[in-house]
């Protein structure tokens, strides 16, 4: 039988198991705060290859040694490169030089011959040539007639104008709304830039410009945030925007939901807060699935009575691929579990069976083993890293979200990731790069609203100048119960000259 501790080794032993648990949070502290240190320093410092690899590209180096997919991917890249050169070739003026051979080179220096023959059409190049933008000043001249009588004057009607008294046509102001929210080109650029072809116009006037733009076409927006909520499947996602106010600025939010229906939608919406409020303005009493990341501000639109939430495997890869430094053996691990979860994907697109009963079957069979051996295996490892560690987090976050990681196994339509969402915020991201804020409320949702069209324009496959440049001329005598025509993804050019707008 152990003798009894003293007094004093009962100390001891309780001090030393405030000093050894002191000890273990400081060493996940420290873990943690050098965790960050090597994030700062490879995000300020690092390479570009150091940045996290695209799933898309670990799976092809899976292929190298696949001739057959080896074939398919030439194959895929001959015809890419097919259709852009038919397409630059359809947008382009043509014009051709004919360069004939000197007369003192039509004799052939061995027979003497003169009767040179043309082989074939001759040996052709191409040359692409640029000339600038240009502003045409169209004067419009109102014929004005007077009776001898005095009585009567008679002058003939003007131009439609897309806004009145405007002396911009709908073409212009179409330029300037791509230029900042497809190319993220701030106006003051675009005002050096004509310039320089010798159109002063004030960056100022370009303001004004872009936001009655904005104001016309709020019905063409309104509209697609309803399709939207209409869609089955909603991805979201938000991120911040400055917006100027006195001594400090103040941190907006835009936010971005994307559907299909079947074309691809994307729309966003600006707000002063990241608060739920917006989502459940947007999406609040309906029906279907959401594609977010952790986020908790979404949690009012996924209750009992609102849509499915899904969770982001892109973003639970994410966490494992920052762990690296700190657990290299076992983030390898995690992120070789959810590599194989995309292997799937990429095998029912290669065999074209993307979205079919197929492609779900091919989902049971194959990912949810690969689940059940991850969930595990996570389960397994959780003791061993503290919940500050790079790979504790990682852990939890995973499991925390688990059953909305995994709604993709019971709908084919539901997406493994919400990468589509961080794609869509990339324009703002570089906006917010290029020009920094917005002035006020109103403006961060004028910009929210031409984002969405531009955006959708462009998902679709649509010239968004020669898209605005038509709407802005029609929106304002169009009739409401057609109003969908004249959204991006319905829209099939300007109508016949001869066309009438009917009721």
């Amino acid at each position: 039988m152990d003798a009894p501790k003293s007094k004093h080794q009962c100390e001891w032993t309780e001090r030393y198991g405030e000093l050894k648990g002191q000890h273990e949070a400081l060493a996940t502290d420290f873990s943690a705060l050098k965790h960050e240190f090597e994030m700062m320093k490879r995000h300020l410092l690092g390479p570009k290859s150091e940045k996290m690899p695209r799933i898309a590209d670990e799976l092809r180096k899976e292929e190298q040694a696949d001739e057959a997919a080896i074939a398919r991917r030439k194959a895929e890249a001959a015809a890419t490169r097919k259709e852009r050169a038919h397409a630059r070739k359809q947008a382009l003026t043509s014009k051709t030089t004919v360069h004939a051979v000197p007369n003192n080179q039509r004799q052939c220096p061995k027979c003497g011959s003169e009767k040179l023959k043309p082989i074939g059409q001759g040996k052709e190049s191409v040359v692409y040539e640029y000339k600038p933008a240009h502003f045409i000043a169209h004067r419009h001249v109102r014929e004005t007639l007077a009776c001898p009588c005095g009585e009567h004057v008679v002058t003939a009607e003007g131009p439609s104008k897309w806004v009145e008294k405007s002396q911009y046509a709908p073409s212009f102001v179409a330029h300037i709304i791509t230029a900042k929210c497809a190319d993220s080109n701030p106006l003051y650029r675009l005002e050096k830039e004509l310039r320089r072809i010798g159109i002063p116009v004030a960056r100022s006037t370009m303001t004004d410009l872009f936001h009655r733009a904005a104001d016309q076409l709020a019905p063409l927006y309104e509209r697609l945030l309803e399709l939207v909520r209409e869609a089955k499947v909603v991805r979201a996602d938000e991120t911040s925007k400055k917006v100027m106010a006195e001594g400090k600025c103040h941190t907006g939010f835009i936010w971005t939901f994307r559907g299909r229906v079947p074309e691809p939608l994307i729309t966003y919406k600006f707000a002063m807060s990241r608060s739920g409020e917006t989502p459940r303005d947007v999406l609040g009493g309906t029906k279907g699935h959401l594609v977010v990341d952790g986020y908790t501000g979404y949690n009012d639109v996924t209750d009992v009575d609102g849509r499915t939430r899904v969770g982001c495997n892109a973003h639970s890869r994410r966490y494992f691929f920052e762990a690296q430094q700190a657990a290299p053996a076992e983030s390898r691990k995690a992120l070789d579990f959810i590599l194989g979860l995309y292997r799937v994907e990429h095998d029912a697109r290669s065999t074209g069976v993307l979205g079919t009963a197929e492609h779900l079957k091919m989902r049971k069979e194959r990912s949810a083993p690969i689940r059940a051996a991850f969930k595990t295996w996570l389960e397994e490892q959780k003791p061993n890293f503290g919940p500050k560690t790079p790979m504790g987090r990682a852990i939890k976050y995973t499991l925390n979200q688990w059953v909305h990681l995994g709604r993709f196994l019971d709908d084919v339509a539901v997406p493994l990731d919400n990468n589509e969402s961080e794609s869509a915020l990339r324009r703002v991201a570089l906006g917010r790069k290029n020009f920094l804020w917005v002035g006020n409320q109103a403006a961060g949702e004028n910009l929210a609203g031409l984002y969405s069209l531009v955006a959708t324009c462009e998902a679709n496959d649509v010239n968004p100048v020669a898209y605005l440049t038509d709407v802005l001329d029609r929106v304002n005598d169009h009739p409401n119960s057609r109003l969908d025509e004249l959204l991006p993804h319905l829209w099939h050019g300007p109508p016949p000259n001869n066309a009438t707008l009917g009721n």
